[in-house]
């Protein structure tokens, strides 16, 4: 069920949004009006890009991330929204599993792919019912970050319960047979930051087990989200670092939804989305139909 705002809260995101709108005005007025929409960039055709093999991690993104390093633990500072959107990420997935019988009551395994400084990968790692975590990312300074972290937690120093990898999706050693994959493979907030997501997403799911589930968070490529992330988030409420997004690396939806089903997977219904939308004062909230132009999850299950 999606979230209720109350009238007081509602009241005073409008007289922000007023206020900032009118801020932003400037910003606007100098910012190249974003893609149109017929510019898709997530089709079928993608996979046979002659690239396809070679690495997904755009050099640039990882300079960016590399110096927000120092500060991914502050939960006030560049890495907020960060840390308000993990307990979702828990929803959202308990929400897929309890479409999986016996998934749902055994120990799983994990995988988080573009950990960073391993803020839902530490929070995965303590649940009762994990087996283990495996995080990777290609950013050195940040993971440097998650390991320090790590060592805060005497109960993160089991052997295999927590592991980080300096490495990128490509070179990860595939599973040597189905049931050698991982039972929950999560890629939050990555999607937006890789140049071809289709090639990339081919080798992710690679490393799901039959009957595990692929979840991943983005943002779809609307004009909305334009306004909201690139506008309003970086250059006039400066909530997130300037030049954390490139709106032209947004994925729909419907896109993704229908890349997926092309691949033959989320069959009988083994598909799920929720949008969510970040709101001033009270932080992350399911909305009911968001997914269409801002925020979303979307998980999908691997067929046995």
């Amino acid at each position: 069920m999606a979230a209720t705002i109350p009238n007081h809260a509602f009241r005073s995101c409008l007289h922000i949004s007023r206020r900032s709108l009118i801020r932003a005005a400037p910003f606007i007025r100098q910012q190249r009006a974003p893609l149109p929409l017929q510019a898709i960039r997530f089709t079928s055709a993608t996979s046979a890009h002659p690239n396809a093999s070679k690495s997904s991690v755009d050099p640039s993104e990882v300079s960016h991330f590399n110096a927000l390093a120092s500060s991914w633990w502050d939960p006030h500072g560049p890495s907020r929204l960060l840390h308000l959107m993990n307990p979702l990420r828990h929803e959202f997935i308990s929400r897929c599993r309890l479409r999986t019988p016996g998934l749902d009551t055994e120990k799983l395994r994990y995988l988080d792919i573009g950990c960073g400084g391993g803020i839902f990968a530490e929070s995965a790692a303590r649940l009762p019912n994990t087996k283990s975590v495996t995080a990777i990312d290609p950013t050195p300074e940040v993971l440097k970050v998650a390991e320090l972290h790590k060592k805060r937690d005497p109960a993160l120093q089991a052997p295999g319960k927590l592991t980080y990898l300096n490495a990128s999706i490509e070179s990860l050693p595939k599973p040597e047979s189905p049931s050698d994959g991982y039972d929950v493979v999560s890629v939050f907030e990555v999607l937006e930051h890789v140049n071809e997501p289709a090639p990339f997403l081919e080798q992710v799911m690679q490393q799901v087990k039959p009957g595990g589930w692929l979840v991943m968070s983005t943002i779809a490529r609307t004009w909305t989200s334009w306004m909201v992330t690139n506008v309003m988030a970086e250059d006039v409420l400066g909530i997130v670092p300037k030049g954390t997004h490139d709106w032209s690396k947004y994925v729909n939806e419907a896109e993704l939804r229908d890349w997926l089903t092309k691949k033959g997977w989320g069959k009988n219904g083994a598909m799920k989305t929720m949008g969510v939308m970040y709101v001033p004062g009270l932080g992350w909230k399911e909305v009911t139909g968001s997914e269409g132009w801002g925020n979303y999850f979307i998980g999908v299950r691997k067929d046995e």
